[in-house]
């Protein structure tokens, strides 16, 4: 597995523990606390896949999102967020969410990225 993956997540023990098994699993992993950081860092860094929490301060992950695509950033974006209802997916998918990851994270969890990344690598539309 490989890519380089920006997790915005305002919960450091989130952002450690997904690093540390994202990293074991061969990818390249770079966090950010809040919506603000992470749309800088997309940029900066234009990874290939972005890993969003929809709840943080400073600046919540659908608006991080609205503001990333309002700027012409076309790279892969995965809201993940223990807000499963299916209003919350279809605010993510209006603003221009390609993917919705479910906390707590299962175990398959790095799979789940792989194929997301192969499939954009062999250019299968998102789930958007």
């Amino acid at each position: 597995m490989d890519g380089k993956i920006l997790l915005v997540d305002d919960d450091e023990a989130i952002r450690k523990l997904l690093t540390r098994r994202l990293t074991r699993a061969g990818f390249d992993v770079h966090t950010a606390a809040n919506g603000e950081e992470g749309i800088d860092m997309a940029f900066e860094l234009r990874p290939n896949l972005i890993l969003m929490d929809m709840q943080m301060p400073v600046m919540n992950g659908i608006t991080a999102i609205q503001t990333l695509r309002e700027r012409n950033y076309r790279g892969l974006i995965a809201m993940l967020t223990a807000m499963a209802a299916t209003i919350d997916q279809e605010k993510a998918a209006q603003v221009g969410c390609d993917y919705f990851i479910t906390k707590p994270i299962k175990a398959d969890f790095e799979k789940t990225l792989d194929s997301i990344l192969k499939g954009a690598s062999d250019g299968q539309s998102s789930s958007r």
